[in-house]
């Protein structure tokens, strides 16, 4: 098969890489534009590009496909590049553009999405994070043929996983990302034979993954506990969940939910020590802090942290 292949992250560049080994030929990637990042904020070329440059696959990175949108000449010239470069699929994974209909209708098998959850749960932009948070039993990789509406297309094959009791989206993305290139090399397989079949997506059951923004990292200890494990679950390991303690920004990393207190005010610190660990009063519940991180530091276990940072008596803001 002839397959463009367009996505950005690292999810995107392990279906990527699995339809490299499988042997496809894959004449055209379009990825993000480099984005600055890291401490120095210099600019950084996306996963997709850095395997697709290191295995000599040319790179678009057009900031637009809209030819009515801001960019109509970039866009137009995108759409140029599409029509003269031969293929049969355009496989599409976390890429972080809007692909109109022109685009869509553009290869002769159309446009087929590696999506991170089972359809109609969780459409949108992050389907992994939305899933641990909501405390989903499972999850999973649905391949969708891709049209206008966003990630309303019919379903070509689906996939379901268990989420862990302690999952965080970190190890349930690389589990997903493993899946959805497993899946996509074998839907390529299927195509080579016959066209593949949709099916609809259902009309109940739809859900909507909206983008993780870096205001939602603050916890508040108000919230129940099993929610606030959760949450710091599903946010690890971006943004991270952030409480203040006397003024200062601690990122929390892992946590458990533990025995309830009589203490009722939320952020209390009800311990503070190696045998006792991290214990934070709740709305409903307590949490056990077992990974914390101060302003310039590393990521520690609760032990290691409360040497260079006493909690004891103290309450989180």
């Amino acid at each position: 098969m002839k397959i463009i292949f367009a996505g950005t992250p690292e999810f995107a560049a392990v279906a990527l890489r699995a339809l490299h080994a499988a042997g496809h030929d894959i004449p055209l990637v379009l990825t993000q534009p480099d984005r600055p990042a890291g401490r120095g904020m210099q600019l950084s070329a996306s996963a997709v590009k850095q395997f697709a440059l290191a295995h000599s696959i040319p790179v678009a990175q057009p900031v637009s496909l809209r030819v009515d949108g801001k960019y109509p000449e970039i866009a137009k010239q995108a759409h140029a590049l599409l029509h003269a470069t031969p293929h049969d699929v355009m496989v599409v994974a976390a890429y972080g553009l809007i692909l109109p209909r022109s685009v869509l209708d553009i290869p002769s098998h159309g446009c087929i999405n590696i999506h991170a959850s089972l359809l109609p749960r969780w459409r949108g932009a992050a389907p992994i994070h939305r899933a641990i948070e909501a405390g989903d039993a499972h999850t999973g990789v649905t391949l969708m043929q891709m049209e206008e509406g966003l990630d309303t297309g019919p379903m070509l094959l689906t996939e379901s996983l268990s989420i862990a009791p302690d999952e965080t989206t970190g190890s349930l993305h690389d589990r997903l990302a493993r899946l959805g290139g497993t899946m996509i090399v074998d839907a390529m397989r299927q195509l080579q034979q016959s066209p593949l079949t949709g099916v609809p997506q259902p009309d109940t059951g739809v859900t909507y993954a909206a983008k993780i923004s870096k205001e939602e990292a603050h916890l508040d200890f108000g919230g129940a506990a099993e929610s606030l494990e959760r949450k710091i679950r599903a946010f690890n390991p971006f943004p991270g969940t952030v409480a203040k303690f006397n003024g200062i920004p601690i990122k929390i990393w892992g946590a458990q939910t533990a025995a309830p207190s009589p203490v009722r005010i939320p952020g209390t610190v009800l311990a503070a020590d190696s045998q006792a660990g991290i214990l934070v009063v709740c709305g409903h519940g307590v949490l056990r802090l077992t990974e914390l991180q101060k302003p310039g530091g590393k990521r520690l276990p609760a032990s290691e942290f409360l040497k260079g940072f006493p909690l004891e008596g103290g309450r989180f803001e």
